[in-house]
Protein backbone atom coordinates (compact mmCIF):
# COMPACT_ATOMS: atom_id res chain seq x y z
CA UNK A 1 0.00 0.00 0.00
CA UNK A 2 1.58 3.13 -1.08
CA UNK A 3 0.59 6.30 0.87
CA UNK A 4 0.07 10.03 -1.02
CA UNK A 5 2.66 12.38 0.23
CA UNK A 6 1.34 15.40 1.81
CA UNK A 7 1.04 18.10 -0.22
CA UNK A 8 3.33 20.90 0.76
CA UNK A 9 1.84 24.43 0.24
CA UNK A 10 3.41 27.28 -1.62
CA UNK A 11 3.69 30.47 -1.35
CA UNK A 12 1.77 31.49 -4.78
CA UNK A 13 -1.27 28.87 -3.55
CA UNK A 14 -1.09 30.35 0.31
CA UNK A 15 -1.23 34.10 -0.28
CA UNK A 16 -4.85 35.43 0.02
CA UNK A 17 -6.70 36.82 -2.46
CA UNK A 18 -6.15 40.74 -3.03
CA UNK A 19 -10.05 41.75 -1.79
CA UNK A 20 -9.49 39.32 1.54
CA UNK A 21 -6.47 41.48 2.05
CA UNK A 22 -7.87 44.64 1.94
CA UNK A 23 -10.85 43.87 3.98
CA UNK A 24 -8.58 41.87 6.98
CA UNK A 25 -6.14 45.34 6.98
CA UNK A 26 -9.40 47.73 6.95
CA UNK A 27 -11.07 45.88 9.79
CA UNK A 28 -7.12 45.87 11.57
CA UNK A 29 -7.38 49.53 10.68
CA UNK A 30 -10.29 50.11 12.94
CA UNK A 31 -9.65 47.80 15.60
CA UNK A 32 -6.33 49.86 15.95
CA UNK A 33 -8.24 53.12 16.03
CA UNK A 34 -10.55 51.77 18.41
CA UNK A 35 -7.64 50.53 20.54
CA UNK A 36 -5.94 53.79 20.77
CA UNK A 37 -9.01 55.35 22.61
CA UNK A 38 -10.04 55.12 25.96
CA UNK A 39 -13.71 53.95 26.01
CA UNK A 40 -13.77 51.56 22.62
CA UNK A 41 -12.32 47.93 22.53
CA UNK A 42 -10.93 46.79 19.48
CA UNK A 43 -12.45 43.29 20.28
CA UNK A 44 -16.21 44.66 20.00
CA UNK A 45 -15.02 46.67 16.32
CA UNK A 46 -13.86 42.46 15.66
CA UNK A 47 -17.24 41.50 17.16
CA UNK A 48 -19.09 43.93 14.56
CA UNK A 49 -17.01 42.71 11.45
CA UNK A 50 -17.75 38.85 12.54
CA UNK A 51 -14.17 38.35 13.03
CA UNK A 52 -13.76 37.74 16.38
CA UNK A 53 -14.17 33.93 16.79
CA UNK A 54 -10.90 33.76 14.35
CA UNK A 55 -9.51 36.24 16.24
CA UNK A 56 -9.40 34.30 19.49
CA UNK A 57 -8.63 31.04 17.74
CA UNK A 58 -5.83 32.66 15.57
CA UNK A 59 -4.33 33.73 19.04
CA UNK A 60 -4.77 30.33 20.56
CA UNK A 61 -2.98 28.79 17.42
CA UNK A 62 0.27 30.72 17.88
CA UNK A 63 1.81 28.33 20.76
CA UNK A 64 5.66 28.03 21.27
CA UNK A 65 5.41 24.27 19.80
CA UNK A 66 4.10 26.10 16.67
CA UNK A 67 6.88 29.27 16.99
CA UNK A 68 9.84 26.45 17.72
CA UNK A 69 8.49 23.99 14.60
CA UNK A 70 8.49 27.55 12.28
CA UNK A 71 11.85 28.32 13.15
CA UNK A 72 12.96 25.10 13.22
CA UNK A 73 12.21 25.03 9.69
CA UNK A 74 13.62 28.02 8.41
CA UNK A 75 17.31 26.84 9.86
CA UNK A 76 19.26 23.79 8.38
CA UNK A 77 18.62 21.69 11.98
CA UNK A 78 16.44 19.64 10.81
CA UNK A 79 18.36 18.34 7.66
CA UNK A 80 18.05 21.68 5.57
CA UNK A 81 15.98 24.72 5.25
CA UNK A 82 12.16 23.96 4.55
CA UNK A 83 10.47 27.21 3.11
CA UNK A 84 7.05 25.08 2.64
CA UNK A 85 7.22 23.69 6.16
CA UNK A 86 7.58 26.65 7.38
CA UNK A 87 4.79 28.00 5.76
CA UNK A 88 2.49 24.85 6.75
CA UNK A 89 3.20 25.79 9.97
CA UNK A 90 2.30 29.41 8.78
CA UNK A 91 -1.39 28.52 8.22
CA UNK A 92 -1.44 26.49 10.95
CA UNK A 93 -1.84 29.73 13.35
CA UNK A 94 -3.67 31.77 10.19
CA UNK A 95 -0.75 33.46 9.78
CA UNK A 96 -1.83 35.57 6.78
CA UNK A 97 -4.81 36.78 8.98
CA UNK A 98 -2.75 37.77 11.69
CA UNK A 99 -0.36 40.25 9.30
CA UNK A 100 -2.78 42.07 7.90
CA UNK A 101 -4.75 42.54 10.80
CA UNK A 102 -1.39 43.54 12.74
CA UNK A 103 -0.68 45.50 10.15
CA UNK A 104 -3.81 47.61 10.04
CA UNK A 105 -3.22 47.84 13.57
CA UNK A 106 -0.07 49.02 13.89
CA UNK A 107 -0.84 51.99 11.42
CA UNK A 108 -4.01 52.99 13.15
CA UNK A 109 -2.51 52.89 16.54
CA UNK A 110 0.42 55.52 15.63
CA UNK A 111 -1.83 57.79 13.44
CA UNK A 112 -4.24 57.65 16.33
CA UNK A 113 -2.06 58.47 18.89
CA UNK A 114 -0.21 60.83 16.93
CA UNK A 115 -3.61 62.69 16.83
CA UNK A 116 -4.30 62.40 20.11
CA UNK A 117 -0.82 63.60 21.23
CA UNK A 118 -1.71 67.15 19.43
CA UNK A 119 -5.17 67.16 20.57
CA UNK A 120 -3.70 67.22 24.46
CA UNK A 121 -1.32 69.95 23.46
CA UNK A 122 -4.04 71.57 22.15
CA UNK A 123 -7.74 71.29 22.98
CA UNK A 124 -7.43 68.95 26.33
CA UNK A 125 -10.53 69.89 27.82
CA UNK A 126 -12.67 68.52 24.45
CA UNK A 127 -10.33 65.43 24.16
CA UNK A 128 -10.83 64.03 27.59
CA UNK A 129 -14.65 64.83 27.67
CA UNK A 130 -14.69 62.92 24.56
CA UNK A 131 -12.84 60.35 26.71
CA UNK A 132 -15.07 60.61 29.32
CA UNK A 133 -18.16 59.83 27.34
CA UNK A 134 -16.80 56.77 25.60
CA UNK A 135 -16.04 55.02 29.18
CA UNK A 136 -19.15 56.69 30.44
CA UNK A 137 -21.37 55.10 28.01
CA UNK A 138 -19.09 51.73 27.68
CA UNK A 139 -19.96 51.58 31.05
CA UNK A 140 -23.99 51.76 31.37
CA UNK A 141 -23.55 49.38 28.17
CA UNK A 142 -21.43 46.46 30.07
CA UNK A 143 -23.21 47.43 33.38
CA UNK A 144 -27.05 46.72 31.37
CA UNK A 145 -25.33 42.98 30.58
CA UNK A 146 -23.93 42.38 34.11
CA UNK A 147 -25.88 40.72 36.90
CA UNK A 148 -24.04 39.83 40.34
CA UNK A 149 -25.39 37.03 42.26
CA UNK A 150 -23.31 36.32 45.42
CA UNK A 151 -21.09 38.33 48.35
CA UNK A 152 -18.00 37.38 45.98
CA UNK A 153 -18.49 38.98 42.79
CA UNK A 154 -19.84 42.24 44.54
CA UNK A 155 -16.27 42.06 46.72
CA UNK A 156 -14.84 41.58 43.11
CA UNK A 157 -17.13 44.40 41.67
CA UNK A 158 -16.01 46.72 44.78
CA UNK A 159 -12.21 45.81 44.48
CA UNK A 160 -12.15 46.58 40.84
CA UNK A 161 -14.01 49.84 41.37
CA UNK A 162 -11.34 51.16 44.06
CA UNK A 163 -8.62 50.04 42.41
CA UNK A 164 -9.20 51.93 39.02
CA UNK A 165 -10.64 55.35 41.10
CA UNK A 166 -8.03 55.42 43.22
CA UNK A 167 -5.08 54.40 40.74
CA UNK A 168 -7.22 57.40 38.40
CA UNK A 169 -6.56 60.07 40.89
CA UNK A 170 -3.38 59.18 42.21
CA UNK A 171 -1.31 57.52 39.15
CA UNK A 172 1.22 60.48 39.69
CA UNK A 173 3.86 58.20 41.44
CA UNK A 174 3.43 55.55 38.26
CA UNK A 175 3.79 58.48 35.31
CA UNK A 176 7.86 58.28 35.66
CA UNK A 177 8.18 54.75 36.06
CA UNK A 178 11.02 52.84 34.66
CA UNK A 179 10.94 50.45 32.16
CA UNK A 180 9.65 47.49 34.48
CA UNK A 181 6.19 49.49 34.29
CA UNK A 182 6.12 50.23 30.95
CA UNK A 183 6.58 46.48 30.27
CA UNK A 184 3.50 45.53 32.98
CA UNK A 185 1.30 48.12 31.20
CA UNK A 186 2.02 46.99 27.90
CA UNK A 187 1.58 43.35 28.63
CA UNK A 188 -1.88 44.32 30.60
CA UNK A 189 -3.19 46.63 27.86
CA UNK A 190 -2.73 44.20 25.19
CA UNK A 191 -3.86 41.39 26.52
CA UNK A 192 -7.21 43.66 27.06
CA UNK A 193 -7.71 44.29 23.45
CA UNK A 194 -9.29 41.50 22.43
CA UNK A 195 -12.31 41.45 25.09
CA UNK A 196 -15.22 42.99 23.55
CA UNK A 197 -15.73 46.16 25.46
CA UNK A 198 -12.64 46.17 27.60
CA UNK A 199 -10.11 48.72 26.11
CA UNK A 200 -6.95 48.23 26.40
CA UNK A 201 -5.78 51.83 26.12
CA UNK A 202 -8.56 52.68 29.24
CA UNK A 203 -6.06 50.34 31.56
CA UNK A 204 -3.05 52.49 30.33
CA UNK A 205 -4.95 55.82 31.41
CA UNK A 206 -5.39 53.50 35.34
CA UNK A 207 -1.84 52.96 35.39
CA UNK A 208 -1.05 56.60 34.29
CA UNK A 209 0.59 55.55 31.22
CA UNK A 210 -1.47 56.45 28.32
CA UNK A 211 0.02 60.06 28.06
CA UNK A 212 3.03 59.00 28.23
CA UNK A 213 3.02 56.40 25.79
CA UNK A 214 1.06 58.55 23.81
CA UNK A 215 4.01 61.29 23.44
CA UNK A 216 7.08 58.91 23.24
CA UNK A 217 5.17 57.22 20.20
CA UNK A 218 5.06 59.73 18.85
CA UNK A 219 8.34 61.15 19.56
CA UNK A 220 9.48 57.89 18.06
CA UNK A 221 8.16 58.23 14.81
CA UNK A 222 9.42 62.15 14.89
CA UNK A 223 12.74 61.03 15.57
CA UNK A 224 12.90 58.34 12.82
CA UNK A 225 11.83 61.08 10.48
CA UNK A 226 14.70 63.26 12.10
CA UNK A 227 16.78 60.38 11.14
CA UNK A 228 16.34 60.81 7.74
CA UNK A 229 16.74 64.79 7.53
CA UNK A 230 20.42 63.86 9.21
CA UNK A 231 18.98 63.72 13.24
CA UNK A 232 21.10 61.97 15.34
CA UNK A 233 20.44 58.66 16.60
CA UNK A 234 20.34 59.17 20.47
CA UNK A 235 16.57 60.23 20.34
CA UNK A 236 15.76 57.23 18.40
CA UNK A 237 17.01 55.00 20.70
CA UNK A 238 16.20 56.52 24.05
CA UNK A 239 12.14 56.50 22.41
CA UNK A 240 12.52 53.34 20.67
CA UNK A 241 13.68 51.48 24.42
CA UNK A 242 10.06 52.69 25.58
CA UNK A 243 8.10 51.91 22.33
CA UNK A 244 9.89 48.24 22.00
CA UNK A 245 9.49 47.37 25.83
CA UNK A 246 5.69 48.02 25.43
CA UNK A 247 5.63 46.13 23.00
CA UNK A 248 7.51 43.33 24.37
CA UNK A 249 5.47 43.16 26.86
CA UNK A 250 2.14 43.16 25.05
CA UNK A 251 3.24 39.90 22.87
CA UNK A 252 4.39 38.28 26.49
CA UNK A 253 0.58 39.59 27.73
CA UNK A 254 -0.94 38.57 24.47
CA UNK A 255 -0.12 34.95 24.79
CA UNK A 256 -0.61 34.94 28.72
CA UNK A 257 -2.38 37.50 31.01
CA UNK A 258 -4.92 37.68 28.21
CA UNK A 259 -5.03 33.35 28.82
CA UNK A 260 -5.29 33.98 32.25
CA UNK A 261 -8.21 35.95 31.93
CA UNK A 262 -10.11 33.64 29.83
CA UNK A 263 -9.15 30.64 32.24
CA UNK A 264 -10.46 33.31 34.69
CA UNK A 265 -13.80 33.67 32.92
CA UNK A 266 -13.43 30.30 32.57
CA UNK A 267 -13.57 29.11 36.32
CA UNK A 268 -15.74 31.93 37.41
CA UNK A 269 -17.31 34.20 34.80
CA UNK A 270 -19.20 36.67 36.89
CA UNK A 271 -16.84 37.66 39.05
CA UNK A 272 -14.39 37.87 36.28
CA UNK A 273 -16.70 39.97 34.58
CA UNK A 274 -17.40 42.22 37.74
CA UNK A 275 -14.29 43.06 38.42
CA UNK A 276 -13.45 44.23 35.29
CA UNK A 277 -16.90 46.33 34.19
CA UNK A 278 -16.12 47.63 37.96
CA UNK A 279 -12.20 48.79 36.38
CA UNK A 280 -14.63 50.56 33.70
CA UNK A 281 -16.87 52.65 36.00
CA UNK A 282 -14.03 53.72 38.54
CA UNK A 283 -11.68 54.82 35.68
CA UNK A 284 -14.35 57.25 34.98
CA UNK A 285 -12.19 59.67 37.43
CA UNK A 286 -9.50 59.62 35.11
CA UNK A 287 -10.55 62.08 32.15
CA UNK A 288 -11.59 64.29 35.21
CA UNK A 289 -8.65 64.61 36.97
CA UNK A 290 -6.69 64.95 33.71
CA UNK A 291 -9.02 68.18 33.05
CA UNK A 292 -8.82 69.16 36.39
CA UNK A 293 -5.26 69.28 36.67
CA UNK A 294 -4.29 70.39 33.21
CA UNK A 295 -6.86 73.06 32.91
CA UNK A 296 -8.80 73.81 35.98
CA UNK A 297 -13.11 72.93 36.47
CA UNK A 298 -14.39 76.50 35.20
CA UNK A 299 -18.23 77.07 33.99
CA UNK A 300 -17.10 76.95 30.71
CA UNK A 301 -14.72 74.31 31.13
CA UNK A 302 -17.81 72.10 32.68
CA UNK A 303 -20.37 72.90 29.69
CA UNK A 304 -17.45 72.02 26.61
CA UNK A 305 -16.20 68.93 28.89
CA UNK A 306 -19.92 67.69 28.67
CA UNK A 307 -20.56 68.26 25.38
CA UNK A 308 -17.74 66.24 24.16
CA UNK A 309 -18.79 64.07 26.40
CA UNK A 310 -22.05 63.70 24.56
CA UNK A 311 -20.35 63.08 21.48
CA UNK A 312 -18.24 60.64 23.17
CA UNK A 313 -20.95 59.03 24.79
CA UNK A 314 -23.20 58.80 21.17
CA UNK A 315 -20.66 57.00 18.95
CA UNK A 316 -19.95 54.04 21.70
CA UNK A 317 -23.75 53.92 22.07
CA UNK A 318 -23.92 53.55 18.00
CA UNK A 319 -21.11 51.01 18.04
CA UNK A 320 -22.80 48.96 20.69
CA UNK A 321 -26.17 49.06 18.61
CA UNK A 322 -23.98 47.68 15.90
CA UNK A 323 -22.73 45.14 17.80
CA UNK A 324 -26.23 43.33 18.80
CA UNK A 325 -24.79 39.88 19.28
CA UNK A 326 -22.48 41.50 22.02
CA UNK A 327 -23.23 39.15 25.43
CA UNK A 328 -20.99 39.15 28.19
CA UNK A 329 -21.65 35.16 29.06
CA UNK A 330 -20.41 34.45 25.54
CA UNK A 331 -17.04 36.39 26.07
Amino acid sequence: MTTVPEEVPTLRSSVPSAREWLRTFVIGICMGSADAVPGVSGGTIALIAGIYERLIGAVNAITPERVVRFLRALTPLDGGISPGGALAVFEEADGWFVVGLCTGIAIAVVLVTRLIHILDQTVPTLLFGFFFGLIAASALVLVRDLSVETRFQAVAGVTGFLLAFLLSGEAEFLEGGGLLLVFVAGAIAVSAMILPGISGSLLLVILGQYTRMSETLSDFIDSLIGLVTGGGLGDVLAHGTVVGTFMLGGLVGLFTISRAVRRALDRNRRATLAFLVALVVGALRAPVQEVHDEVGFTPEVAAAFLAAGVVGAALLLVLDWYAVDLDLDSV
